[in-house]
């Protein structure tokens, strides 16, 4: 576990209420002392230290914002000390209790909780404009607002494409992007006739069926032959087209 040293002076006055830092993306870094000219320097020094830590447990995606809660209390006869999280919360959240550890010179090692807000901000899709129902998901017709993922959990990212993907209610404009918003589109439709093709090695024999249930690419749908009647399996592969494998 990765730590940086520190004069306790600086973390004291750091850790107090009210004071908040910017985490960059996680990265590997090698940990070493900090050179600190300001209380300011402090105040990001150690948030940024325990945040960078947090970024890496979790592998965040994104810029961490951390704010401290409660002040830490540190061992002032100690003239540097090294400070590393000791017990990682179970998920990150708006609210924090992260465990530290603080090592002293010719000091016991004590542990404390220390308690921050959160926020971990990301690009997510906003609609440009109202989004009609069935609409087909395109990120032309869509604007990008920086947002809180740990409030906005269901906020879609920026980074998703979504190409297969339509939406399943109606968007007003100005509006976040959500995950209840959008679901795979349906290359195939219920009631629809698509062409099946059975498939075993190098032989294809293709026939025509009626589509019993919706189906994204990949997915597994009933579907009834014409002639016979009966109902079978076959996997989505392309618009009103399945197969099945032997």
């Amino acid at each position: 576990m990765s730590s940086r040293t520190l004069t306790p002076f600086l973390v004291s006055v750091l850790l107090g209420f009210g004071l908040a830092t910017t985490v960059p993306p996680a990265r590997a870094e090698q940990s070493a002392p900090i050179p600190l000219a300001s209380h300011d320097e402090a105040r990001a020094a150690v948030l940024a230290e325990v945040g960078r830590q947090l970024s890496d447990h979790f592998r965040v995606e994104g810029e961490l914002r951390l704010e401290a809660v409660r002040p830490l209390v540190l061992p002032s006869a100690s003239l540097t000390f090294k400070l590393e999280v000791a017990e990682f919360p179970a998920a990150l959240s708006s609210s924090l209790l992260v465990r530290v550890r603080v090592a002293g010179e010719g000091l016991p090692v004590t542990d404390q909780t220390l308690v921050v807000r959160a926020q971990l901000l990301r690009d997510a899709w906003v609609a440009r404009s109202p989004l009609d129902r069935e609409a087909a998901f395109d990120a032309a017709q869509l604007d990008t607002r920086r947002v809180d993922v740990l409030r906005e959990r269901d906020a879609v990212p920026a980074t998703e494409s979504c190409r297969d993907y339509s939406f399943i209610r109606a968007v007003p404009a100005g509006r976040i992007l959500t995950w209840r918003d959008i679901a795979r589109r349906a290359l195939v439709r219920k009631g629809q006739l698509i062409e099946v093709a059975a498939v075993d090695g190098p032989l294809s024999i293709t026939m025509k069926a009626l589509a019993m249930e919706n189906g994204a690419a990949g997915d597994m749908v009933k579907v009834r032959n014409l002639d016979s009647k009966k109902e079978f399996n076959a996997l989505v592969v392309a618009d009103s087209r399945a197969q099945v494998r032997f």
